[in-house]
């Protein structure tokens, strides 16, 4: 019989706290359930609702996981998890699973097994940043992540195609964007070419993050192929967690009249206003819309790069790394 351990304040039953939860009842036969006490809370988390409430929240949640459990307060930062022969298994979050070595370093001292440590991802809201109680009783996220105040995003560039690009794309998120367009140096030169054009948008990107939700990075550039110079829009994104997410919009060849003009050392918005007697076309139509007459503009080419980049953040459910 698998004995599992898992504690904490369960001030304001949330998706992460349902998580924890839902792991510990997953991997165990019998759950003991440390719930800190009112003091403890008081000293080392601050204000939370009385015991009696919390211990009410997580009985009604976990009564109906089908396994027997038990529920007891929790004075300090161990309880009995360092001394007790019980337990095999001791369910913790990403921030507390320091707090679970520390209890495993104090039982390999007295001579104890060490117990295992299941850690569960963690649990992101919309905005890509942990749901905590706290950022719920601020007002910041609901008790499901839902985003409670507008997504803020950074994009790596004051070209108003690639920004209204990505407003155009988050808008269909998110109820509420705000989007600062930023002046960064993409650290690729004016026309990057194969690999330099993922990592300029990398670069813009966390240039951009500053304390933005996401820096969001656009670059165009060249990939050569066998027959010819092609196209391609690639778009990062970054978030307070460090996780950079990209893709890409779709491929067109160039025409070999202004691939010469590349070849020769010229970019491609330079090429394009000088054969086509333009001025920053780039800013407007760029190169897709001139070479479709209108027909694919370069703000829903840069639109598909944004998306791309997006996917994961969409379905986080599957896209995250699971412990």
């Amino acid at each position: 019989m698998s004995t599992v351990v898992v504690g904490g304040t369960f001030d304001t039953m949330h998706k992460g706290h349902r998580a924890l939860l839902d792991r510990a009842f997953d991997i165990g036969d019998f759950v003991h359930i440390a719930l800190t006490t009112d003091a403890y809370s008081a000293a080392h988390k601050g204000s939370s609702r009385p015991y009696a409430e919390r211990e009410a929240a997580v009985r009604a949640y976990v009564e109906v996981l089908g396994k027997p459990f038990l529920i007891a307060p929790l004075h300090d930062a161990f309880g009995n998890a360092t001394t007790s022969l019980d337990y095999q298994v001791i369910v913790v979050s990403p921030e507390s699973k320091a707090n679970a070595e520390r209890i495993n370093d104090v039982r390999s001292r007295s001579g104890l097994a060490s117990l295992r440590i299941s850690c569960i991802p963690y649990i992101l809201a919309r905005d890509f940043r942990p749901i905590s109680s706290t950022r719920i009783a601020n007002g910041e996220i609901d008790k499901e992540g839902g985003l409670l105040r507008p997504l803020k995003v950074g994009v790596g560039s004051t070209n108003p195609v690639k920004v209204e690009a990505v407003r155009s794309v988050l808008s269909r998120f998110y109820h509420k964007v705000e989007v600062e367009a930023i002046e960064v140096d993409s650290g690729v030169g004016k026309q990057p070419f194969g690999d330099d054009v993922l990592e300029g948008a990398k670069n813009r990107s966390r240039a951009a993050l500053g304390q933005n939700d996401l820096g969001i990075g656009i670059e165009a550039g060249v990939h050569v192929e066998d027959d010819g110079l092609y196209d391609v829009q690639h778009c990062a994104m970054v978030d307070q967690m460090g996780w950079l997410t990209h893709g890409h919009g779709s491929g067109f060849r160039y025409p070999e009249i202004i691939a010469q003009e590349v070849r020769a050392g010229r970019s491609v918005g330079e090429a394009c206003d000088a054969i086509f007697k333009l001025e920053r076309n780039g800013h407007k139509g760029g190169a897709i819309g001139l070479l479709t007459n209108g027909v694919l503009r370069r703000k829903e080419l840069t639109e598909q790069s944004v998306l791309a980049a997006m996917v994961p953040r969409i379905r986080l459910d599957v896209y995250r790394d699971q412990a």
